[in-house]
């Protein structure tokens, strides 16, 4: 086999969860996970979100909206099943389980709807709102008004490098990040033609263009674009535009970070690199043991075999496995 291959689109994706790793492949996706007792649990189930009831869903620029609040509400279950396996059992004098018994099956699902729109208005408040309530300060002392905006945009990207180079620093999180770059080294592996062995993926890349950190890196660049060319004098109308104008930078950029997983011309390639540069962040290099969770969870929703065989066309000798 050749050293290098051209990455070839695979249509799987994925995300870290603790200890261990979700695969989507289409409506299926697996979550694996290192169980206390050292053994891997992986779970498959079938999603069918907002993003395939509907053809409006399908529409470019609009589509990015629904796919973004999919993955929020199936990142959202598939933490919360990894974290299970970590949590304390419950004391029954304490009476922890009332809720759960008043509310029944639902409770699960509200819990998560609530956690969600917790996660959605504070990431609102902290990288759109906050960044414009601190240029509209300064705008007291810089009567330029296309100053104010580019400042706003460089808080704006201060405040989202720092938030992720700050809870980089947590030991539990760097362990996520650890899963991360397990996820995208099985990828990455599979999309340059490389059999899903642990010897393939772990010499393989833990950047991946479709990632994203890269998605929420375009969510910060597109609106300060956005913003530097929309401009009205009144406070609250400012104020509700930034809000209001976040479905429309959502859907700008999942454009973007479809294209760049799709291609690898130089264009593309340019575009990706503000992200694959913030990866260093957000990924970090995973043991052995991750990327066995990692390609057990790949292995339960996707045939990386016959993708092989089709995509490069050859077959994967078994002795290469062994």
């Amino acid at each position: 086999m050749a050293k290098r291959r051209k990455a070839v689109y695979s249509g799987i994706g994925g995300q870290a969860v603790l200890e261990g790793v979700m695969m989507k492949n289409n409506d299926r996706y697996a979550v694996a996970v290192r169980k206390p007792d050292g053994e891997i649990d992986v779970q498959v189930e079938e999603y069918k979100g907002i993003c395939s009831q509907y053809r409006i869903t399908k529409v470019p620029f609009i589509r990015g909206i629904f796919a973004f609040a999919d993955s929020l509400v199936l990142g959202m279950r598939v933490t919360m099943h990894s974290a299970s396996f970590y949590e304390e059992e419950e004391d029954p004098a304490a009476g922890g389980g009332r809720l759960e018994k008043a509310l029944g099956s639902k409770a699960d699902d509200i819990m998560m709807g609530l956690t969600v729109a917790i996660s959605v208005i504070i990431a609102v408040s902290l990288f759109m709102l906050l960044p414009f309530l601190v240029s509209d300060l300064l705008a007291g002392y810089i009567r330029n008004d296309s100053l104010i905006a580019i400042l706003e945009g460089v808080v704006r990207i201060a405040i989202f490098i720092g938030y992720i180079a700050a809870i980089s620093l947590m030991k539990d999180i760097r362990r996520l990040y650890m899963y991360h770059g397990a996820e995208h080294k099985c990828i990455n592996c599979i999309e340059r033609g490389r059999p899903l062995t642990v010897k393939d993926v772990m010499r393989s890349s833990r950047q991946h263009k479709r990632c994203g950190t890269s998605f929420l890196l375009f969510v910060v660049l597109v609106s300060v674009i956005v913003f530097f060319f929309i401009r009205v004098d009144n406070f609250a109308v400012k104020l509700l535009l930034r809000v209001a104008l976040i479905p429309v930078i959502a859907g700008i950029s999942y454009e973007i970070i479809r294209l760049a997983g799709r291609s690898d011309n130089l264009f593309v390639r340019i575009i990706s690199a503000p992200g694959m540069l913030m990866q260093r962040l957000t990924t970090r290099e995973p043991d052995e043991e991750m990327v066995r969770v990692a390609i057990a969870s790949v292995e339960a929703v996707f045939d990386w075999k016959a993708y092989l065989a089709e995509t490069f066309g050859y077959e994967i000798n078994d002795s290469w496995l062994s």
